[in-house]
């Protein structure tokens, strides 16, 4: 993996600035710059989906497509195989694409409906934490992406569950708790490299994450998150009506909330959206699920 410093001294600038107020990595409520202690960890799963009759182009504005969906049944865990090398997966176990009936002009049915099920691309990571037990904690993680998807499927192509390319991510998450009366609050910043093959640019991620605790139970966290495209691949794969084209870039907001039942067992929810966005799918993303810490 080598990072290109072929940047502008205004997209550098922009870069420094982005990476301290962004966050991204892994799924809200889990992780952070703290690892498990050693046979402990997280285990949750959950069903994500986004649905949409509509995307973002190259340049960022808004066009029409046929309505198309990608839902996601995942598996995230976090495993402490000492108290600070922690093993990571995310494994969506269950990935469906689907694509809704076209019809032409005179509304005669042009293109059924389609829809394709596999596997999704899943990822496996080791996180070793530099700094533990401190009031700021440290940590560093490289996650490897497992093309295990379908990358062109349904008669355009355009129906994945994987794009399709093994990719390298390096990312470190700097990480603090604070109490504030009566109520416990934790922040994260984040940033990542992630190396990408097969033709696809590589990418920095970054963003921010905040949290807030009330009775012990009851956790909302809102997280901004960012991908920049470094746009030095060659893959064509732009077309911006599925969550998997080359060159995606966004920053988005994501808000999730979770209630700890009991002291190893809850439920969470999570909203998405995007402020501004290249080559995806334009609609608010969703997702429930179910979580336990052991």
């Amino acid at each position: 993996m080598y990072l290109k410093w072929s940047l502008t001294i205004e997209m550098k600038i922009k870069l420094i600035c982005s990476i301290l107020a962004f966050l991204v990595s892994t799924p809200m409520l889990a992780g952070g710059g703290w690892t498990h202690k050693k046979k402990s960890g997280f285990i949750k799963i959950s069903q994500w989906w986004v649905v949409s009759n509509q995307h973002y182009t190259g340049t960022g504005s808004i066009n029409p497509n046929v309505t198309r969906g990608i839902f996601n049944s995942s598996l995230y865990a976090e495993y402490g195989i000492n108290d600070r090398l922690n093993a990571v997966l995310y494994l969506p176990f269950f990935s469906r694409a689907t694509r809704s009936d076209e019809f032409s002009s005179t509304g005669d049915l042009a293109v059924p409906g389609q829809a394709i099920n596999s596997i999704g691309d899943t990822d496996v990571a080791i996180k070793y934490g530099f700094i533990q037990g401190k009031q700021f904690v440290l940590s560093g993680t490289i996650t490897l992406g497992l093309p295990l998807g379908i990358s062109n499927g349904g008669v355009d192509g355009a129906l994945q569950t994987g794009d399709g390319e093994f990719n390298q991510m390096l990312s470190f998450d700097l990480s603090t708790s604070l109490p504030i009366g009566k109520v416990n609050t934790y922040y994260t910043l984040n940033t990542g490299f992630n190396n990408r093959t097969n033709g696809f640019s590589d990418e920095f991620r970054f963003g921010v994450e905040a949290g807030v605790t009330f009775f012990n139970k009851l956790t909302t966290a809102f997280r901004l998150y960012a991908v920049q495209s470094l746009n030095n691949g060659s893959s064509t794969v732009s077309n911006g009506i599925s969550i998997f084209s080359n060159n995606i870039e966004f920053t988005s907001f994501t808000t999730e909330i979770a209630y700890d039942v009991t002291q190893k067992f809850g439920f969470s929810a999570n909203y998405g959206t995007a402020f501004s966005a290249k080559l995806i799918l334009a609609s608010p993303s969703y997702s429930f699920g179910v979580y336990m810490k052991f």
